[in-house]
């Protein structure tokens, strides 16, 4: 009887003792832009191997999807960080949400262009005067490329399926080089079948999937911020590092929130986000959004009439992973 009164007495003890612990830990949440997929794997995993308790956060992954947009989140304060486009970011930021970027995942743009080999297409000059399918958020890219080779397109809107395009609706269509390229190839075309133009191999690169929080939550706490998105690229890290366990931690994501995933099609999206987190000069991921890119990308989103003028990158970034770069540019406007 006194042996099990001690035990239990232990028990209640070590309970006592994690439960203190628990309470030294900062609560943050996150939402990610679009429903569980191997496109935030690093969340999934810096979560599942306790790297965000290794950083004394209390994290929790909200469900993410087109009904819960991440900017509305920030603003209103219903999530603490947030994944966002920089493009999305910038035009956030010039409607009076003052965001700032903590670190940027995404080196590289995925959105592309695709056409069949067959329709005559191999160039950009090919595509003047033919149908292309646009999705409605995401233009700014596409259009910028158009002038850049100034050319005329009849532009289509594109719904979230590549069925148009597969049935010859469209001469091109939009597409992820995670996702929609994949369900084309999986259609029955092969790569030498299509012709696909990168923006990123354009003079366009638009990085994508960058850590945001309110510049007010930032603020407020420095260290949480900086710990959220320090952990999430060590979640990254070991994402590419330990790919099956990385598809475990997305498909557990899935099943609880009750989407279909096929576990071929995550390994294909996490081996492409492998090459958009992982700078081709130095084979490594960063994490740091880099003054040139958020230079382009803010000019020409001034350019096109799209914000009136971008922030100092000094105000925008956050240096939480890296010293502030020497020489560190700026965009246009706004002090």
């Amino acid at each position: 009887m006194i042996r099990a009164l001690r035990v239990l007495l232990l028990c209640a003890a070590a309970s006592a003792a994690a439960a203190a612990g628990e309470t030294g830990l900062k609560k943050a949440s996150y939402l990610p832009q679009w429903s569980p997929q191997s496109q935030f794997a690093g969340f999934y995993v810096a979560y599942e191997k306790g790297l965000y308790r290794g950083a004394g956060l209390d994290a929790s992954i909200l469900r993410g999807g087109p009904e819960e947009p991440p900017g509305a989140y920030l603003e209103s304060k219903k999530a603490d960080f947030a994944t966002l486009w920089l493009c999305e970011a910038l035009k956030l930021r010039a409607r009076g949400v003052k965001i700032v970027n903590l670190a940027q995942v995404s080196q590289y743009s995925a959105l592309v262009l695709v056409a069949k080999a067959s329709s005559g297409i191999r160039v950009p000059s090919d595509l003047d005067g033919r149908k292309v399918g646009l999705w409605e958020s995401f233009q700014v890219q596409p259009r910028a490329f158009f002038r850049k080779y100034r050319l005329r397109i009849r532009e289509v809107p594109q719904s979230r399926s590549v069925n148009l395009f597969l049935r010859g609706g469209v001469d091109a269509a939009s597409a992820m080089l995670y996702n929609e390229y994949h369900t084309i190839l999986n259609s029955g075309l092969n790569p030498d079948e299509l012709t696909v133009f990168r923006f990123d191999e354009h003079g366009l690169n638009f990085p994508e999937d960058g850590i945001y929080a309110l510049e007010e939550t930032y603020r407020k706490d420095p260290e949480r911020a900086c710990a959220f998105a320090r952990a999430s690229v060590d979640g990254w890290r070991r994402a590419l590092a330990e790919p099956e366990a990385a598809l475990d931690a997305v498909i557990a994501r899935t099943q609880a929130a009750g989407i279909p995933a096929d576990r071929v099609h995550q390994r294909w999206m996490l081996e492409k986000m492998r090459e958009l987190v992982t700078d081709r000069e130095t084979g490594v991921m960063t994490g740091m959004l880099k003054p040139s890119d958020y230079a382009r990308v803010s000019r020409i989103l001034v350019e096109s009439g799209q914000i009136g003028a971008a922030p100092a990158y000094e105000d925008f970034a956050v240096p939480c992973l890296a010293p502030r770069e020497r020489g560190a540019g700026s965009g246009p406007g706004e002090r």
